[in-house]
């Protein structure tokens, strides 16, 4: 039996968004945000016709979840801010009882022992800046600046540790490349200039902190998802999994750590006429103002090869430098459709030791959704989610690896301490220790996993 200790003060928790637990629950003065107009215009698009009405009803039942929480050892725990729910307009009307109620999830969360991590951003775009061009819009970037002076001023004395973004690779890919999220588009073009604006709106919320003496710290949260070739021996391979990797990955995290974007990102962009508009006062901006640590959300891999034949678009699209391809007999968690790859989480963490000066960084999310699972309810109406602790375990053992070889992890969150919507897919696949009852939310219950999370919170460790 092998022991695998971590170090002292590591944070065990979890990760979720304000959209997918809290519910739209607007009556306090929330504002539409770009989930609530999707789903009202395209209802059918979200899996069984489920939107962000209800979620998890964190807004109304989030002290009994917490203490849950922390009954299942988690010590802390990050969840976003709706922009919509504390900015009543695009004057910047603050809304009190916004504000007020994120003041009680947080006196909350401290008073069960756990650690509040705040992010600003979870994908949850608000309609009154939407309809000026979301992200495409200048503007939009100072008013999110706005808004997290705001939040700063009311939370910074509660919470020590701030996120900017959350995944901000996600919105200029799958709402401006692949018709994932809302507004729909595909128009390659438009996602740098979005993607841009994203991360100039992350480098002037770091500096607000700064201005502000706030006394904590303020980081980015990627998915850095490792890319792999399939042949390391063929160039045309090694320079598609490059490419992949510049595209997804270095787009957002050499800017965030280095403060600058990679040469060979630039000359693409170049060369496919996709410099976003910008101003060197705006790079000056982003090379100045770097992030204190980073945050690492990690699913699966990312698998590619070279093209095998010439991409077909309209507009310019990263897969013109690529594609994809699934190795044979890989593990795959079925549900998803996903690779379960524990090693990529080593190798991005010697990545960031070796080519990112081993900046401090966490796991911030890391889980396994499972689709049906009421199918494993014992006969007591537990969940018996023995795949989930090895699927845990198992990352766990190289994330331990990762930090004896000298990685600077000091954190790991599972996604997500109970069961959240999770955007189109609604409730298909469950990720959480508590179970929700979709038909009934005032009755959370325990799963298998959450004891021995719990056991492994406890000792700071666990064994095989």
């Amino acid at each position: 039996m092998k022991e695998y200790q971590f170090k002292e003060g590591f944070l065990w928790g979890g990760a979720c968004s304000a959209v997918q637990c809290e519910g739209r629950s607007p009556e306090d003065g929330k504002q539409d945000n770009i989930w609530d107009q999707w789903y009202r215009e395209d209802p059918g698009a979200f899996y069984q016709g489920v939107g962000p009405e209800v979620t998890s009803d964190f807004y109304h039942n989030y002290e009994r979840l917490i203490k849950m929480m922390r009954e299942c050892g988690i010590t802390s725990f990050r969840t976003s801010l709706q922009w919509a729910r504390i900015i009543s307009d695009r004057d910047g009307t603050v809304n009190r009882k916004g504000i007020a109620f994120y003041h009680r999830v947080i006196d909350a969360l401290l008073d069960n022992g756990i650690e509040p991590i705040l992010c600003l951003n979870h994908f949850d775009m608000p309609m009154y800046w939407m309809e000026k061009g979301g992200f495409e819009c200048r503007e939009t970037v100072d008013a999110f600046v706005s808004f997290a002076r705001v939040c700063f001023k009311e939370f910074s004395g509660k919470v020590r540790r701030w996120v900017t973004f959350n995944e901000p690779v996600i919105t200029p890919e799958q709402g401006y490349l692949y018709l994932h999220h809302y507004p729909l588009v595909q128009d390659g073009r438009r996602a740098v200039q979005v993607a841009y604006y994203i991360q100039l709106a992350s480098s002037m919320v770091v500096e607000a902190y700064r201005q502000m003496g706030c006394s904590g710290r303020i980081g980015i949260v990627l998915n850095l998802t490792p890319t792999y070739c399939r042949d390391p021996g063929d160039e045309r391979d090694r320079q598609a999994a490059y490419a992949a990797d510049l595209f997804f990955n270095r787009s957002f995290l050499d800017p965030s750590v280095k403060g600058e974007y990679p040469a060979d990102l630039v000359r693409i962009l170049e060369e496919n006429q996709a410099v976003p508009v910008h101003t060197e006062q705006e790079l000056e901006t982003i090379r100045r103002n770097t992030v204190d640590y980073l945050g690492v959300n990690y699913y699966h891999p990312r698998r590619v090869v070279h093209r095998s034949r010439p991409l077909e678009s309209d507009t310019f699209m990263p897969d013109r430098y690529f594609e994809y391809y699934t190795p044979e007999n890989c593990r795959m968690n079925k549900s998803r459709g996903w690779e379960i790859y524990e090693k990529g989480l080593y190798d991005i963490g010697i990545n960031i030791r070796d080519h990112y000066g081993n900046i401090p960084w966490m796991v911030t999310e890391n889980g396994m959704g499972v689709q049906d699972e009421e199918q494993f309810l014992n006969g007591e109406g537990m969940v018996e989610d023995g795949y989930r602790v090895e699927f845990i375990k198992d990352h766990l053992r190289w994330l331990h690896k990762a930090i004896e070889e000298g990685c600077n992890c000091f954190g790991y969150h599972m996604w997500c301490p109970f069961d959240s919507w999770s955007w189109s897919n609604a409730y298909k696949n469950r990720y959480g220790f508590i179970r929700i009852d979709v038909n009934d939310h005032a009755r959370p219950s325990f799963k298998r996993s959450a004891s021995w999370f719990r056991q492994v919170s406890d000792g700071n460790k666990f064994t095989d």
